[in-house]
């Protein structure tokens, strides 16, 4: 059980890249994102990231014991749970626009490519420089420290990504539309 535990955290392999194994359990986590809008609705897609969170804190913790270090590099099941948290607030946002749920088609089609990557990118950079709290967060116990710094490194993007909104409407005039 130890090693299908391992192997999950290790984000199906995806973790023993060679280079840049968190930049590869972030594109994991984008595959992880499609699957929770292929879901259908906000309902799954929270249930989803939940479920996510929890495997990641159980299984990080699991893998630290196995390999005896602490917030491993090959533990990438952390990166793939936080992007989809990346994108709560753009969805949120096009929820309120557009009065509907735009599932994987419309969110990773052409038309949105730009901002996927925009959150991709941003989602590195946060996790990569850890600003306060999220390198303290780290210091928690077993898996929820390799968790939940992620998780606040996605709370830094969607924050992000609601100035850029903000302000983005601010400079077209569109602020109050």
């Amino acid at each position: 059980m130890k090693n299908v535990s391992l192997w999950i955290a290790q984000g199906f392999g995806l973790g023993r890249a060679p280079v840049a194994p968190g930049t590869f359990g972030t594109i994991g986590g984008l595959v992880w994102f499609g699957l929770l809008l292929w879901s259908g609705g906000p309902v799954l897609f929270a249930v989803g990231l939940l479920v996510g969170i929890a495997i990641s804190i159980s299984t990080s913790g699991t893998a630290e014991k196995v390999l005896r270090r602490r917030d491993p590099g090959s533990v990438v099941i952390d990166e793939i749970t936080a992007v989809p948290l990346c994108f709560v607030v753009w969805l949120w946002m096009l929820y309120s626009r557009d009065h509907q749920w735009h599932g994987m088609q419309w969110v990773l089609g052409s038309r949105a490519m730009l901002e996927v990557l925009g959150v991709f990118v941003l989602f590195r950079v946060f996790d990569i420089l850890k600003p306060w709290p999220v390198r303290q967060i780290q210091d928690l116990p077993g898996g929820w420290g390799v968790t939940m710094d992620d998780v606040l490194a996605a709370g830094y993007v969607n924050l992000s990504v609601l100035v850029v909104s903000i302000g983005g409407r601010l400079l077209t005039g569109s602020a109050g539309s």
